[in-house]
Parts: C-alpha cells; structure tokens; sequence
C-alpha cells in the first residue's frame, strides 16, 4: 500500500525555485513506496516538479531593504496566507528555501501552531557574516539547516544555531558538464586571436552593481593594456543589465565581445587566463571552472559604515570556502584602476602569483565536492530522515 506525504515548501525567488524542483524530484526518487503531495510557494522549476503554487512567485522575488519596505504590507499579506495554508494542508514536513525575509515568518508562525510539525531550512542566512545572533534564534523554529557552503556547519556550531549539514553546493551538478564544454567553438565564433591573452569581466547581474563597477573596470582595462598590449577580452552578460552594461562601453578602451547563456558564460572562463569579478556566487563559478581571478566591489556611499559590522575576513565566497585569501579582493575606496590592473597583470602571464592560483583553485573543488551522490540527493535524504521521526513519533502518541 502506496502512504500519502505531504509536504509543505516554500521558495521567495528564482535560485530558490531551481533547489526547490530539484528536491521535489529527488524525493519522488528515492522514496517509491510514498506518493507526494506538495502544496506551497513557487516558480515554474517546483511547479513542472508537482507544485500548486499559492500565487505567483513573482509576489514575494524582492530583494534590498528599499524594494522590501516598499511592498511590505503585501508581502505581509502574502505571508499569513501561507501560514494559514500550511495549517490546513496537515503536512508532515514544513521546507522553506532560502530568502529569509520571506521563508523565516513564514517558518515562525507554523511553529506557533503547529510545534510538532518538523521545519527543514535549505540554505543558511549569512549568519557567519551578518548579524550572527540569527543563528541561535532560528533554533526555536528550524529542525535542520541544509548548507550550501562547507564551512556553515561549524559556523552554526559555534554559533549555537540549528543542527546543520553541508549538502553541497549546487554548483558541484554542473562540473561534469563544465569540463566536457567545447570552447574551441566559442574562440571560433568570436575570432579570437592566438596567443593573445584572454579576460573575462564579470561587473555583475544587478543593476546597482553594474553601475558602480563598468566604470573602474574599464579603467583598469585601459591601464592594462597599456602594459600588456594586445587583450582579448569577454563580458558575459545577464540579458536584464546587458542594456546598462552596453551604455558604459563606449568608455572602454576596446569593446568586450559580450555572450549571453550559461554554456557561452562556463566556456568564456574556460577560455580566460584569468577574470576581474564583482563578488558573489560567481567567485564559486569561476573556481569550479578553474579561473584565476581578482575580485572588486563597491557598494551605496550609505551602505558603506555597515561594513564594519561584517564579521569574517573575506567577502570572497571562494575565500571562505578555501579558509585563506587567495584571491585578492578590492572593496570600496581599494577597488582602483591601478590596483586592479597590477593584480591581473601578474595573472596574465606565467609566474608565482598565477601559480599560487591554480593550486588554490583545486583545493577549493576538493572542499566543495562530496564523496558521493549529489546537492539535491543528500538533501532529499535528511528530509525522509525528518518525516521517518515525525510519523514514528505520531503513531506512538495515537
């Protein structure tokens, strides 16, 4: 006889929906003897997976304190009424992904109502860097944290947070098919020259960031090649800034040829000696790739005394990762033409720097990879884990 589970999940944006379908799918998997039933919150990756959303995902992907302030009584909204449909779905494990403005009052509220439903968090808040008090509260309404990074695990141990297991990052799916990727064709297409170095430039995905770094980056372009000569030079773009990216190149001192697409993105860095990067995510993009890279950031002119309040080393992912700074990184008033150009001319052509790099880059491949299975796989595991204890522990007090 084929039992129903139910489960109540719960993304606030696009990465979220991606983790949240792939779960969904991995559930199904492994646990053939149990029919799923989904109900909560998001996109077209959990719906294809068997999800009904609420409502549209759109209601709830803000991002920044300004967008957030400006819709919050609607997301507010939004908020109880997942709450009160959690409730009466009766599920029997809660999952919230990521997006913690949204997924956390969410999580709180079902844990006053119904405490012995076990919530499941994938993808640990910035607590290590950011307000690290967050750790400690989140017990009182998280069962198990799912890290994406594998250094979260003791952070939340210190921290006093919820158990927390390092799952993988989702990254670590894709390396087969990053280093099967042909870049002789993308060299063919853009008519690169031989032996001259490539660069590939990464000022962001989002506006703010895109505005405030075209301009030091295209400086630091000219300063290179003023020593370097010759450049080849690539931008992927995401298509909702590649309109602003393409404003600010007229001030380049060459134009980029631009890709689009996350195949043209991965074989850009495979072709690149080396990357000039805004921070984020993709620091771990091109060190799955094997890239060298310096990283640069500026943030609003308000934002700036906040700084001070970030409590780790590095605001480099791929740093934290490897527990060293190995990649330089140039914040705020550091984030200079000069010092740009200097850090990529010595990665640009063979030497100690360059080599000190590449090894790097292989360590942190070896700290992200898991032994066996796959990100989405181990996550489905500890999920079944927390439904076997809750449905033991519910037929025990009937």
């Amino acid at each position: 006889m084929i039992s129903e589970t139910r489960i109540f999940i719960v993304a606030g944006e696009h990465s979220g929906d991606i983790l949240g379908g792939k779960l969904m799918e991995a559930l199904k998997q492994r646990a053939a003897g149990s029919h799923f039933t989904f109900a909560g919150v998001g996109g077209e990756h959990m719906e294809a997976a068997g999800l009904s959303s609420l409502f549209p995902l759109s209601d709830v992907a803000v991002m920044g304190p300004a967008a957030i302030l400006a819709r919050l009584p609607a997301l507010v909204r939004r908020v109880y009424r997942a709450v009160d449909a959690a409730v009466a779905f009766d599920p029997h494990a809660v999952i919230i992904i990521d997006s913690p403005e949204f997924t956390h009052p969410i999580a709180k509220r079902i844990r006053q109502r119904r405490p012995e439903i076990p919530i499941i968090d994938y993808v640990s808040p910035s607590v290590w860097a950011w307000r690290p008090g967050r750790a400690k509260k989140m017990r009182r309404y998280v069962d198990h944290l799912l890290a994406l990074l594998p250094f979260e695990p003791e952070a939340h141990r210190r921290l006093k947070g919820p158990t927390c297991t390092y799952i993988g990052h989702p990254l670590i799916e894709k390396a087969a098919w990053i280093d099967g990727l042909d870049t002789a064709s993308l060299a063919k297409r853009l008519d690169l020259r031989p032996g001259v170095p490539v660069l590939v430039v990464l000022p962001g995905s989002r506006p703010s960031e895109v505005s405030r770094l075209m301009r030091p980056f295209g400086e630091a372009l000219h300063a290179l090649r003023q020593r370097l000569g010759a450049l080849e030079v690539i931008l992927p773009a995401v298509s909702s800034v590649r309109p602003l990216i393409e404003q600010t190149l007229p001030a380049w001192p060459q134009l980029p040829y631009i890709v689009e697409g996350e195949a043209d993105k991965f074989r850009a860095f495979k072709l690149a000696q080396a990357a000039l990067a805004a921070s984020g995510t993709v620091t771990l993009e091109l060190a799955v790739a094997g890239t060298p890279m310096v990283v640069a950031y500026r943030v609003d002119p308000f934002a700036v005394p906040l700084r001070f309040f970030i409590k780790v080393p590095s605001i480099i992912l791929a740093n934290l990762v490897l527990g060293e700074n190995a990649f330089p990184e140039f914040i705020q008033e550091d984030c200079t033409p000069k010092k740009l150009s200097e850090a990529l001319l010595v990665l640009l052509k063979s030497g100690p720097a360059r080599s000190k790099q590449v090894a790097a880059l292989g360590r942190i491949r070896e700290k992200l990879f898991l032994s066996e299975g796959t990100p989405s796989g181990k996550a489905a595991d500890i999920v079944l884990s927390a439904l076997d204890l809750y449905k033991t522990a519910a037929k025990a007090a009937a």
